[in-house]
């Protein structure tokens, strides 16, 4: 049992549990890949905050529960190794929170896409409104940040802040300085944001934290990812 000394040790644990869990269990990267997708439809429908919050705490439900099923699958299969009524129970019912939960996720995306209503509000958002800054960064934040964590899983290189196939403080610094640029339309300040962004993917190699490869893969990472969500906005 690992016992956490500061408060940074209990965040890498627990990042370490969404990995273990996303490696080990199929169910879980469906679910990340939809949470993705569910996530780019939201930001191209240009829901408004309170929708988006919506959108975000359902499917974050979806990946709770399946985490709630992975670990009550782990200490059933720690307790016993044989076949009990009572074991096949507890991962039945862990399994049915589940299936609760996704339904419910979809039912909360039919009512937010797919309702005539609301069809015909989105449509006029597109073309008299755009999104608010502030939810296109938090998607764009929220994605980049899979992103990332996929490129740990797959590579299996790397823990939560060391390391990684995929720089993550280089493409969390891009990805904000491409912010700065999209939303400011300022020539000084997209040269300082660019800068610091370097400075930081720098230091990465230089602490030979991170190879130039992995640096540069991160900030192109980053650089069309927000692209992407500031050409749908």
């Amino acid at each position: 049992m690992r016992i956490a000394k500061n408060p940074l040790d209990s965040f890498r644990y627990a990042v370490e549990g969404i990995i273990y869990t996303f490696r080990t269990q199929k169910h879980m990267r469906f679910h990340f890949f939809s949470v993705v997708l569910v996530l780019l439809v939201g930001l191209l429908f240009r829901l408004d905050k309170t929708e988006m919050i919506i959108l975000l705490f359902t499917v974050s439900m979806v990946l709770v529960a399946e985490m709630f099923n992975t670990a009550v699958e782990a200490i059933v299969d720690l307790i016993t190794d044989t076949y009990h009524p009572l074991a096949k129970l507890a991962k039945d019912i862990a399994a049915g929170a589940v299936l609760v939960t996704t339904v419910n996720a979809i039912v909360v995306g039919f009512l937010l896409f797919l309702t005539e209503q609301h069809l015909d509000e989105i449509r006029l958002n597109l073309h008299e409104h755009k999104p608010e800054p502030m939810v296109t960064l938090v998607v764009g934040t929220v994605l980049l940040s899979l992103i990332i964590i996929l490129g740990k899983v797959f590579g299996r290189k790397g823990s939560l802040l060391h390391g990684g196939i995929i720089s993550g403080h280089s493409a969390l610094g891009f990805f904000m300085a491409m912010t700065i640029i999209f939303l400011s339309n300022n020539l000084l300040m997209a040269i300082l944001a660019l800068s610091m962004a370097v400075l930081i993917a720098q230091s990465r190699v230089e602490g030979r934290i991170h190879s130039l490869q992995e640096v540069l893969l991160g900030a192109l990472v980053a650089v069309l990812l927000a692209g992407a969500i500031y050409w749908l906005a």
